[in-house]
């Protein structure tokens, strides 16, 4: 993930540049009363797959990436909906980590949990 990233600190200035980059932040068309949200199809194709894989690793180790990706299946998001959703989650921590030269914390403290 870090290799298709880069070593560039200004490359992406917000998380959401580096979502749209990886193709995890979601496209939203309205129109009147239509309405409805569909996945990037021009993304980097190894980032995005290598952040799916990550968001569903993730389940099985982290207790709030379970939590955040249970509250998505509840709120009616499917399984894959719920995936990019909890990877647009763990790139914005990663994002912040790779910004201010932290290191990676499951708990941090004073921001909310996923």
């Amino acid at each position: 993930m870090l290799a298709e990233i880069g070593d560039d600190s200004e490359r992406f200035t917000t998380p959401a540049a580096l979502r749209a980059f990886a193709g995890t932040a979601p496209i939203t068309r309205a129109s009147g009363r239509s309405h409805y949200v569909k996945a990037r199809k021009v993304r980097n194709k190894r980032l995005g797959d290598a952040c799916h894989w990550w968001a569903f690793a993730a389940l099985t180790k982290s207790p709030g990436a379970r939590a955040h990706y249970d509250k998505r299946r509840a709120a009616g998001d499917h399984h894959n909906a719920a995936l990019r959703n909890l990877a647009n989650k763990l790139l914005g921590r990663l994002w912040w980590c790779l910004q201010y030269d932290e290191s990676w914390n499951e708990h941090p403290p004073g921001r909310p949990q996923y």
